[in-house]
């Protein structure tokens, strides 16, 4: 694990910390967990970006008409 050194307004440090304290936290945690949520956004998109389109190839290949019906719409 690698240290990371951020410059931040003293009040702004202030607020955040009280913050974190009331959410039962320190202000590293949090950032810590931004920065991993913040590091596998592109990944998730490209994931989810990926399901779609195979879902859509399906469809269209299994459909014929390369839209949903209905049905398919509603179904469960």
């Amino acid at each position: 694990m690698a240290n990371l050194t951020i410059a931040v307004d003293d009040d702004v440090l202030r607020r955040a910390r009280i913050r974190a304290l009331e959410q039962g936290t320190s202000v590293n945690a949090i950032l810590r967990d931004y920065l991993v949520a913040f590091s596998a956004a592109r990944e998730l998109r490209a994931r989810a970006i990926e399901s779609l389109l195979n879902l859509a190839a399906q469809t269209e290949s299994g459909g014929g008409t390369g839209h949903w019906s209905r049905e398919e719409l509603h179904e469960r």
